[in-house]
């Protein structure tokens, strides 16, 4: 069947992403765009302390996850010895760079801030860890190729993007005036890391997007409320003088005397430096001639800018579903409901640490083995461990009541599991020997009854006796007096 000439195979439209050239201008903001709007987004990020917990937060939380490499998962079979031996590969290769991978992490991570992190892959050859040279450094000795590091490229240094005529992302021009002429960075030899991917705009979306109009308010008002405490005064200060000095015909003496009253009145505040030196003068009519006074707004106008302030702290921080770093700052919310924020929040960690997983097996793990000639159609890949929250107190109260129901038994499993989200040491068995074995009803470690622990019973045959047997008057036949007890059936 014909194809059309090849119809069915070409792309139409296109993704409505604006630009110009290989400049951004998506954001309808200006000052959000390009190199402007990196320099806004890190002003957020360095200085509003909220937005800083929170990034910090996220950081934290994704560098102390349990990184790892697994081998190639066939459904029908278990992983070979050589797609364990390839994984194995990849993951020497994680922690063998010039940076640590929690540098590495905490690199990648400022896409989150800014939207994107292009991160520059540098190779090296694995000669052993005695050579002199730096960029071929490594813990092995194999000859092969491995990451010397994954280096961002900062966001503020990005000048333009290049793209096909479809907006296909084929690399960036990088203008670092410390070093510089332009220099290009094909995508072939980068991994582009994105807080979103609409679009395919190769700058994403930045999370503290959608609390910049918030951070601006809350800007401007700290910083009135920093010049109204630092001036201290009953209202705005204003100095009166003679008519001549302020029209355009006035002399240079007047113009100078006029430059030093604005300075005055501009510097006036409470400090250490406290205190006005004031021309006292009069006309020949014996009027004042220049005269400094604070005059006060009418009627009450007082805001409580604390808890304005506060308001725009809560709508910032939950842009990123974060506001539960605010209990216990506030006189609202609970703590019940803020462990449903965290496991929502931590669910989102989840979706972040996806994103950085799937970019590297994507982009990163099949370039490094077609570098040293492996096969690519079995694939290894990064994965990391669960992110979960598990409010221990929450916990502790379900296992109460479950086990007063006797609907939970403690076993060896839920022995471990405890210790390892509580954060305890394994169970020595060893030194266990000699203990009493714990009752598996936890009621009765409440202080309830438990009965004793029965033996296993067994059907009984029972012929047909060939007299009526007597009844013994000297000892009652017990039914499991031989019978021997497994203790170990009533511990863990």
């Amino acid at each position: 069947m014909a194809d059309n000439d090849g119809f069915d195979f070409r792309e139409l439209g296109s993704s409505g992403l604006q630009r110009t050239a290989g400049f951004i201008t998506d954001e309808f903001i200006n000052d959000l765009n390009g190199q402007r709007g990196a320099k806004i987004y890190r002003e957020m990020a360095d200085n509003d302390p909220v937005i800083g917990a929170m990034l910090y937060a996220i950081e934290r939380l994704i560098i102390q996850i349990d990184w790892r490499v697994e081998p190639y998962k066939d459904k029908d079979a278990d992983p070979t010895d050589a797609d364990k031996e390839v994984a194995e590969f990849v993951e020497s290769c994680l922690y063998d760079m010039s940076d640590s991978w929690e540098s590495t992490l905490s690199n990648i991570l400022t896409f989150l801030t800014y939207g994107y992190a292009y991160c520059e892959i540098v190779y090296k050859r694995r000669v052993g860890p005695d050579e002199k040279d730096p960029t071929k450094r490594s813990q092995f000795k194999d000859g092969k190729i491995g990451w010397r590091k994954i280096a961002l490229r900062a966001q503020e240094t990005t000048w333009e993007w290049l793209l096909d005529p479809k907006g296909g992302i084929q690399g960036l021009q990088q203008s670092d005036p410390s070093v510089g002429p332009l220099v290009a960075i094909p995508i072939e030899k980068a991994l582009l890391f994105r807080a979103s991917s609409a679009r395919n705009n190769p700058e994403g979306r930045s999370i503290l997007r959608n609390a910049y109009r918030s951070w601006r308010f809350k800007k401007t008002i700290e910083e009135i409320e920093a010049i109204g405490m630092e001036r201290d005064l009953a209202g705005m200060p204003v100095v009166y003088v003679p008519p001549s000095m302020l029209s355009s015909t006035a002399t240079a003496a007047e113009v100078n005397a006029r430059t030093a009253l604005e300075k005055l009145v501009r510097g006036i505040k409470r400090n250490e430096n406290e205190g006005v030196l004031f021309p006292l003068a009069y006309d020949s009519e014996g009027r004042e001639m220049y005269r400094l006074a604070l005059i006060n707004a009418g009627g009450n106008r007082q805001f409580n800018t604390d808890q304005i302030i506060s308001r725009y702290d809560q709508r910032i921080s939950m842009t990123v579903l974060a506001d539960f770093i605010l209990l216990g700052h506030e006189n609202v919310g609970s703590f019940a409901l803020g462990a449903s924020k965290i496991d929502l929040f931590t669910t989102a960690i989840g979706q972040i640490a996806e994103t950085i997983a799937e970019t590297f097996n994507q982009h990163g793990i099949p370039r490094l083995l077609r570098l040293n000639g492996m096969d690519t159609s079995r694939l290894p890949e990064i994965t990391f461990g669960e992110i979960t929250h598990v409010d221990l107190a929450l916990l502790a109260e379900f296992i109460s009541k479950a086990g007063a129901s006797g609907a939970l038994q403690i076993d060896q499993g839920l022995d471990e599991y405890l210790r390892l989200i509580a954060g305890l040491p394994e169970r020595d068995m060893e030194s266990a020997e000699g203990v009493p074995a714990m009752p598996n009803n936890i009621a009765a470690q409440q202080g309830a009854p438990i009965p004793p622990p029965q033996p296993p019973t067994t059907p009984e045959v029972v012929e047909e006796p060939a007299e009526e047997p007597q009844p013994s008057a000297s000892k009652p036949k017990t039914p499991v007096e031989d019978v021997e007890v497994d203790n170990d059936a009533t511990g863990f």
